[in-house]
């Protein structure tokens, strides 16, 4: 096979052997087999293009190499499965990390368990939906705790910045258990919580079939090792234990209790700087307008994205965050008496609004002490805020951007209506951070709008909290991906070693490659 690379195309051309005769001035019958592997768009003007890659098969492959040096040659991607071995593995955390870590270790016939807080996907579902329409939130199954993790609920992004052969897999084996295809060759791939939901449920079943056994609504609280992990769980209240050769920690970025256990234990804990802002939301036409210009009405085109990243003259980033094309504002948080907030988008996308994370960097030399849990703190005192600022009921506290900006409570909305669950307050969201974090957004979005012109208008709203973007915290690993007790594997974004789907999945996959490289022994 042969793969090219940035073919533009115009908006509704899809004859791609056509295209590629006339790209490389070559006969359509020459060419086979013709795979979009990577699409774009290119908005950068008036005029809208797909920018386009493919992977195709050609007569005579070597004379047409010679005559177009922009051609090279591809392998079909095959993935390495280790052999099994007698270990037995404990997963904590039904999240992208887990779930992938038990799914390779699924395919060669490993001992898994799977011990997840949460709630399955079918009863989750009913839970979050009793927070949205009623406000009653179970601290252990919402949009943070349950299967598939706090990515579940929201737009389902499939980019990172990682580069890394495993990327496929993942997005393949979406594919195999019922995803869009769409997500092979997206640029910025997603494919919504409506689609996650039900690829999640299938992965499980799969899973099952090959033994792997998921403990749902079981929390881990303890354990020992010695040659074996002892590990206590509760179920329903009542303690067990199970036992396992080989413990993995993917707690997700939420699990404060079980951080708070692990800092008892003496497993090494470190700060980590995260992030901490708002939900912007405008009208999504507004966005499709700016982004696609003349061509915002075509058929061909999706709802916009956008992605802003600027420095503050404190030298603080802001930046958008886990943007939400069409979606919707989200309560997020675990504990009761706090809120925060994240961006659920369907497939579709094709909500009235668009929203996005504001977020301002908060370095650990913002946390009240050095405490490895400090930033833990951090964020809870801005949550309880939050919830108090909102009136309670976890009504989230809501604000016209430009009353933000001069520090007065918003009596009526524009053409911009939130669409935050389970209700809203007006507040004055000044009141709810310290003065570095309103100083640097305001200066951070005074920019963005210089560099996006319109991002930010009279109807702009903003919604607070945003804090679960990254965990606060570091499970300290070795190369090996083991903590100082051997073979306790903290993984993923809890662990404070990914950022998002993709990267959390193959931090899960590379710890299943870790462990069944493991001899009888239990060495590496």
């Amino acid at each position: 096979m042969l793969r090219i690379h940035n073919v533009k195309i115009e908006l509704g051309k899809d004859n791609f052997k056509k295209i590629l005769s006339q790209t490389l001035n070559i006969r359509e019958k020459q060419i086979y087999e013709v795979k979009l592997v990577k699409q774009s768009i290119d908005a950068r003007r008036d005029k809208v293009y797909m920018i386009c890659s493919f992977d195709f098969a050609v007569e005579d492959e070597e004379s047409i190499l010679k005559r177009n040096p922009q051609l090279k040659k591809v392998e079909p991607y095959q993935y390495h499965y280790y052999p099994k071995n007698n270990r037995k593995v404990v997963i904590v955390g039904c999240g992208p990390a887990g779930l992938f870590c038990a799914y390779i270790l699924a395919q060669v016939g490993q001992d898994v368990t799977v011990v997840e807080r949460g709630q399955p996907i079918e009863q989750r579902v009913l839970d979050v939906d009793n927070l949205l329409k009623n406000g009653k939130l179970n601290s252990q199954s919402n949009i943070a705790f349950g299967e598939g993790g706090a990515g579940t609920f929201s737009d389902g992004k499939l980019t990172t910045g990682i580069k890394n052969n495993r990327l496929q897999y993942i997005l393949e084996t979406f594919v195999k258990h019922g995803a869009p295809e769409d997500i092979l060759y997206l640029s910025k791939a997603h494919i919504g919580t409506d689609y996650l939901r039900k690829v999640i449920v299938h992965m499980r079943k799969s899973m099952e079939e090959k033994g792997v056994k998921f403990l749902f609504n079981t929390q881990m609280v303890d354990f020992e090792h010695h040659h074996q992990f002892d590990i206590e769980v509760v179920h329903n209240g009542e303690k067990s234990l199970l036992k396992a050769d080989d413990l993995v920690l993917a707690i997700g970025h939420s699990a404060r209790d079980t951080y708070e256990m692990l800092y008892r234990k003496g497993v090494p804990l470190k700060q980590k700087p995260f992030a901490v802002g708002v939900r912007i939301e405008q009208l999504q036409e507004t966005i499709n307008k700016i982004q696609y210009k003349k061509s915002y009405l075509s058929p061909y085109l999706k709802a916009a994205s956008y992605k802003l990243a600027v420095k503050t003259k404190e030298g603080r980033g802001v930046y958008t965050f886990c943007m939400c094309p069409g979606g919707v504002v989200v309560p997020s948080m675990n504990e009761e008496g706090q809120l925060c907030i994240n961006g659920m988008s369907y497939y579709a996308r094709d909500g009235k609004n668009a929203n996005s994370a504001i977020l301002v960097n908060v370095q650990t030399s913002d946390f009240a002490s050095d405490h490895p849990l400090a930033g833990i703190e951090f964020q809870r005192t801005l949550e309880r805020k939050a919830f108090e600022l909102g009136g309670g009921s976890y009504h989230a506290p809501v604000q016209l951007l430009k009353d933000y900006f001069h520090n007065c409570k918003t009596t009526q909305l524009g053409a911009v209506k939130p669409t935050y669950q389970p209700g809203i307050q007006f507040a004055d969201i000044n009141e709810l951070f310290p003065d570095f974090i309103n100083r640097n957004l305001k200066e951070g979005l005074f920019i963005m709008n210089q560099k996006m012109k319109g991002f930010i208008d009279d109807d702009t709203i903003i919604t607070g909290i945003e804090s679960r973007s990254s965990a606060p915290v570091r499970i300290e690993r070795d190369k090996t991906y083991q903590s100082c007790i051997a073979h306790l594997y903290p993984i993923g974004e809890g662990a404070g070693y990914a950022g998002g789907i993709m990267s959390a999945a193959v931090d899960g996959m590379m710890c299943a490659e870790m462990i069944l490289k493991e001899d009888d022994y239990g060495s590496n």
